[in-house]
């Protein structure tokens, strides 16, 4: 079973700074928005990183990979020794919905999500506009609606993951 915090006692934590917060998002995630003095590291790295010692509390957008982040750490203190671990229940967007305050970097780019949904849509609206030309670009269509379907069912979004690799997405510390 892990351990919840709200957004409103995740915020008292940080103030009374009993607990060091980690952000488990990629690092244009990180940032287009991100909870003041957090540490990003990504949740593919996470397990080979130096971790502060003390209670972590875990975040993400949605609450979906702080989770899985837990659940690894949980495994490993098995043979570390037990870690004082917390999760941001439904993530950094419980946290803009309690009206609490984001960091954001200057000139970060775009959410992924929304850059997956501009793709998307423009994949759609070339291959309705080319199909009147030559029918068999209607094909694009089905193939990005395949795309997003296998994306919802599975959580693995290949435009996602080429969008990230991106010269824009690119972000230096």
């Amino acid at each position: 079973m892990s351990n919840r915090l709200s957004p409103r006692q995740l915020a008292e934590q940080i103030r009374k700074r009993t607990l060091t917060v980690i952000d488990v998002r990629e690092p244009a995630e990180f940032a287009s928005g991100h909870i003041a003095g957090s540490i990003n590291i990504p949740l593919q790295r996470l397990m080979h990183a130096n971790l502060p010692s003390g209670a972590i509390a875990l975040v993400c957008q949605s609450g979906q990979r702080s989770q899985r982040a837990m659940q690894q750490l949980q495994a490993q203190a098995h043979s570390d020794g037990a870690r004082d671990l917390w999760d941001l229940e439904h993530g950094l967007s419980s946290w803009e919905a309690a009206g609490l305050p984001l960091s954001r970097r200057k000139h970060a780019p775009l959410p992924l999500m929304r850059q997956v949904q501009i793709g998307a849509g423009s994949l759609i609206l070339l291959g309705l506009a080319l199909s009147n030309v030559a029918p068999a670009w209607i094909a694009l269509t089905w193939m990005v609606g395949i795309g997003l379907t296998v994306a919802g069912i599975t959580g693995f979004c290949g435009m996602a993951r080429f969008l990230a690799t991106m010269p824009w997405n690119r972000i230096r510390p």
